[in-house]
């Protein structure tokens, strides 16, 4: 049994979220996102999306939509989930996007630097293969 996850703070709800905005399933967002039912409720169990709920039905609203692309892209950049939670979270603070901007700028930036360390270490290992395939090709070919 898991431990419960404690309740969500209030949050300012985004003008899309307003009452009689659309509101989409839970096998709707996944079709849109080319992602599994499950995928969308493991970001739930983290904490990155929170769906109301209508009976036993997950009930996503455009706030919910949003976070998820959000996250989906910040996956796609290789981002970690506490890192992507952070940003998605500054997103829903309010109108000052400021501190969002410069949050994902430093976050992208230490992924730059850590793509171009494995960038550098994969091409010294290339390297390294490349003169150990030409030591074996001259090798073979004494032995002809």
């Amino acid at each position: 049994m898991s431990p419960a996850r404690p309740a969500p703070a209030a949050r300012p709800r985004a003008p899309a979220d307003e009452p009689g905005s659309p509101t989409f399933t839970i096998t709707e967002l996944a079709q849109e996102f080319d992602i599994t039912p499950r995928a969308i409720r493991f970001y739930e169990d983290v904490g990155l999306l929170e769906p109301a709920r209508s009976g036993r039905n997950r009930v996503y609203t455009h706030r919910d939509r949003t976070r998820l692309k959000l996250t989906l892209r910040g996956k796609r950049l290789g981002l970690s989930l506490l890192e992507i939670k952070q940003l998605v979270d500054m997103y829903d603070s309010g109108t000052d996007d400021r501190p969002q901007l410069e949050a994902f700028l430093g976050v992208l930036s230490e992924h730059r630097r850590q793509l171009e360390q494995q960038l550098e270490d994969i091409q010294v290992t290339l390297a390294e293969i490349g003169q150990h395939e030409s030591r074996c090709r001259t090798l073979l070919r004494k032995r002809r």
